[in-house]
């Protein structure tokens, strides 16, 4: 007869399969977003030579966590998944300690580390402080190693072993599957700032802060002072200012300026003209096409992109491009694949962005159509249409 497994520890283990579920999925949604968050990790401790794995390792640390919240939570191999957990959490349990002392030690002045400073433990869904990562790490060990501790008590799902590892099978296989079709398209839930329907426009606004102006005025007779708004003076007659006169003004913030949702994007030429809002603009529309890298671009792509240039322009709809790459790089893509079309060039700094063109758009090359300054539609480059819409 098997051991029954106690409701409060049975409890505990759904919980931690939950939260390694959420967390995977989270970045299962958009693994190249975590490619590069593992990418930053590297550089941050001086391992950039790894960046061509960083996508790799990835997708392999995303299907780990999936793997265990399944078999935790279905009582897949009880013993190996507990230690599973254990060595998962203890790795992370230290690496975000070190993450939180250095970028105390960063804010504070003390020492430079370069540390990232966005743990991407749930990928863009929520976005934690390395000091908040770490407490949060701090509660889920205390679950892990309760579990852990009574693991013989947790009976394993009544399956031979080979249909246990035949499940372990399928969860990798869903996990691997899933973030594959998300990096050859697109990403299963788009938090980007150019995301289908959102209206660019409004995002590349600034919004000062509106502030409420008082007047002081003091009084001829008796010195006695008043204050008053700036609609108040306004109704006062010229009688007013013969019998006061003005002290000192102050001005009130009554609600917070908001900066640009989009912030340090730009399409410069040649000549470093900005054609931005040329494009993007409440009367265009146009086809945008992001090309993070043109040295990475794939001549298969190009192919896709011809097709749908050659509809644009029998349509007379703008077809332009618009790179991170320097300018060399850019001449000699123009000159290996013949463009006919614009390409526009976004400079950023290498290291640290903002970079503009690789977030809007998980794919190198990847099209965005714009309609009166609104996102309608994106599509990898494998998935580009032949047609314009209409």
């Amino acid at each position: 007869m098997s051991q029954r497994e106690p409701v409060w520890l049975k409890i505990l283990r759904i919980a931690l399969g939950l939260l390694f579920l959420f967390s995977s999925i989270s970045k299962a949604v958009d693994p190249v977003n975590f490619g590069i968050t593992m990418n930053d990790y590297f550089v941050s401790f001086g391992m950039g030579f790894l960046k061509p794995i960083a996508l790799l390792a990835g997708v392999a640390a995303i299907t780990c966590e999936f793997v265990l919240g399944c078999m935790m939570l279905l009582r897949v191999r009880v013993n190996l998944t507990t230690w599973g957990y254990l060595l998962f959490m203890t790795f992370f349990f230290f690496l975000t300690l070190w993450l939180a002392v250095a970028e105390y030690m960063e804010i504070h002045g003390i020492h430079y580390f370069g540390v990232v400073h966005d743990c991407g433990c749930f990928g863009q869904v929520v976005k934690m402080s390395n000091m908040t990562t770490f407490l949060k790490n701090v509660v889920i060990i205390i679950p892990t190693i309760i579990v852990f501790v009574n693991r013989k008590r947790i009976p394993d799902i009544g399956l031979t072993q080979l249909g246990q590892w035949i499940l372990v099978a399928l969860f990798v296989a869903i996990a691997v599957i899933f973030q594959l079709h998300c990096i050859r398209h697109l990403p299963a839930i788009d938090f980007s700032d150019w995301k289908k329907g959102n209206d660019v426009v409004k995002a590349f606004i600034e919004q000062p802060a509106k502030k409420e102006s008082s007047f002081v005025y003091r009084s001829n007779a008796d010195k006695a002072e008043v204050v008053l708004t700036e609609d108040e003076l306004m109704e006062k007659d010229m009688s007013f200012y013969d019998n006061y006169e003005y002290v000192d003004r102050t001005d009130k913030e009554v609600e917070p300026g908001k900066k640009a949702e989009i912030d340090g994007f730009n399409m410069l030429d040649e000549n470093g003209a900005d054609h931005a809002f040329e494009y993007i603009n409440p009367d265009t529309k146009v086809y945008l096409l992001f090309i993070h890298d043109v040295n990475e671009v794939k001549t298969k792509s190009m192919a896709y992109v011809r097709t749908i240039v050659t509809d644009c322009d029998q349509r007379d709809i703008p077809f332009v491009a618009v790179t991170n790459s320097d300018e060399n790089d850019v001449e000699a893509f123009i000159e290996k694949y013949q463009i006919e079309f614009p390409i526009y060039r976004n400079p950023i700094d290498p290291a640290h962005g903002p970079f503009m063109v690789r977030d809007a758009i998980r794919s190198n090359p990847g099209l965005i159509f714009i309609d009166k300054g609104v996102v309608k539609a994106k599509w990898a480059w494998r998935d580009i249409p032949t047609k314009c819409l209409d």
